[in-house]
């Protein structure tokens, strides 16, 4: 587990942007049920997280078209909600930094860790702006 001054920081960028922070299953289970499309963000330390994961987020709002709802988890600190989280982007296997689309609770577009690293934040919010024209 990080220590969360550590982490606040790399939390805040996103709640900047204005996605709410999960921290339980039961949080990641209630946002899921809110209906519409939700993007949850896997969050991380790791340096393609701060380079180009958070940046392509926050940079796929910008678009016309973007989902209802906006969450976080922090792998490595909010353990019970990643899982949580986790189970929904299944096939996918567990990964970190990852972004994921649901509409009405159903996975529809998923970044894993290797859609991330080595490419711009730009690639990934365009990457995200084609999702969010196509569901939301």
């Amino acid at each position: 587990m990080y220590p969360e001054e550590i982490v606040k920081p790399m939390r805040q960028e996103l709640v900047n942007a204005g996605f709410k922070e999960l921290y339980t299953a039961q949080d990641v289970e209630n946002i899921l049920k809110e209906g519409g499309t939700t993007l949850i963000m896997v969050n991380s330390v790791c340096g393609c997280a701060a380079g180009t994961a958070r940046p392509g987020a926050v940079a796929s709002l910008q678009f016309d078209k973007t989902p209802t709802h906006l969450a976080t988890v922090f792998a490595g600190v909010d353990t019970e909600a990643v899982n949580k989280a986790r189970e929904h982007m299944v096939p996918f296997p567990p990964s970190s930094p990852a972004i994921a689309l649901f509409k009405d609770g159903e996975l529809v577009h998923m970044l894993e860790r290797h859609h991330i690293e080595g490419r711009s934040a730009e690639v990934i919010a365009d990457n995200l702006a084609g999702a969010y024209e196509e569901y939301c």
